[in-house]
């Protein structure tokens, strides 16, 4: 005899399998691209990770990994770039550093016609190469610490001796293309400035060796279309580095010693003048969905040290801290940017 009970549940379970199977089949397919020849390949993995696991409902997300050696992997099989554009919507880009923040992998999807998160190639070139940076910043009226720029094939006696008729120490000795702080220093003598261009040599072919400011850190995240805003600032953040670090350099970004404030200890007015400088270098330098600039504040004025064209997205990272701080979550996050990516594909 046929169960009439039975037959209702058979029912609904099947138009339940449909309506899950035509969720599955309009979802958004995102390839999240992480790793990279990069020194800050752990930190993409981790943000990478957060992305995953934090998809809206309506995406489904898919791990793309670039092991070191540049090699594109999907499931632990290797592809190629094309295998992306003709399996995926979009792509989010969960890359720090060389290759993936530098222009390289964004020229690799402009010439795929992929829609992707974060700056085109052309700005993130610009905004991963410190001196083109101090130029935007200087060009358009920004204050910025004077810096000079040395050569890997440069005699290193002759670059000191100029080093210290241009610049007083102490001295800020950065890698020009580098990110997370990596192979950065502070040198006070120049026992420690042979040595700090020395590591620095390790990480990029020119070095920046630059006026050391004292002041308090901070940094300033900024979203595009949001609220109202074509440029949104959110709240700038406070960094305390712990006494023992004289900067917040790579160790202190992710091991947890260093004070994050947000919103930061800031009178008002200086507040709203990291906010307005924030989205001054966003928009001068061409950026789009997200960056996040650093700051120096001192009594008298405040400079733009850097620009970040995709800031860390892992759970200790500051950008999510900022987000949270004006009432966004990490998945609505992603969702507004995805959705700006989506919005600008290819004619």
């Amino acid at each position: 005899m046929y169960n009439v009970e039975y037959g209702t549940y058979a029912f609904c379970y099947l138009l339940y399998t449909i309506y899950y199977l035509l969720i599955l089949m309009h979802k958004i397919k995102v390839a999240i691209v992480r790793g990279g020849p990069s020194s800050e390949y752990d930190v993409s993995l981790k943000t990478g990770k957060a992305v995953l696991d934090n998809l809206p409902e309506k995406y489904e997300g898919h791990d793309i990994i670039i092991s070191k050696a540049g090699k594109w992997h999907r499931q632990g099989i290797e592809i190629e770039p094309n295998y992306i554009a003709k399996h995926f919507d979009v792509v989010f880009n969960a890359m720090h550093g060389q290759f993936g923040e530098d222009g390289k992998v964004q020229r690799i999807l402009e010439e795929l016609r992929v829609p992707f998160t974060g700056s085109m190639a052309y700005a993130s070139a610009s905004a991963m190469n410190k001196l083109v940076t101090k130029d935007y910043f200087k060009n358009n009226g920004i204050r910025t610490p004077y810096a000079v720029a040395i050569e890997k094939s440069k005699d290193l006696k002759f670059i000191e001796k100029e080093i210290f008729k241009k610049v007083s120490p102490p001295w800020v000795i950065k890698p020009v293309s580098a990110g997370s702080s990596v192979g950065m220093s502070i040198a006070k003598n120049m026992s420690d400035l042979r040595k700090g261009i020395d590591e620095a040599f390790k990480h990029s072919d020119t070095v920046m060796v630059e006026q050391y400011i004292k002041g308090r850190e901070a940094t300033c995240g900024v979203i595009d279309n949001f609220r109202g805003k074509k440029h949104y600032p959110l709240l700038p953040i406070e960094i305390v580095p712990p006494k023992h670090k004289n900067f917040f350099d790579y160790e202190c970004k992710y091991d947890g010693t260093t004070q994050e404030l947000c919103p930061g200890n800031f009178r008002p007015e200086v507040k709203r003048q990291i906010e307005k400088l924030a989205s001054e270098i966003h928009k001068v330098m061409g950026l789009r969905h997200y960056s996040r600039s650093d700051f120096i504040v001192t009594p008298r004025a405040i400079y733009a040290l850097e620009v970040n064209t995709l800031p860390g997205l892992t759970t200790e990272s500051l950008l999510p801290k900022a987000l949270k701080a004006v009432g966004m979550g990490y998945s609505d996050f992603l969702d507004h940017i995805l959705t700006l990516a989506m919005a600008e594909k290819y004619k």
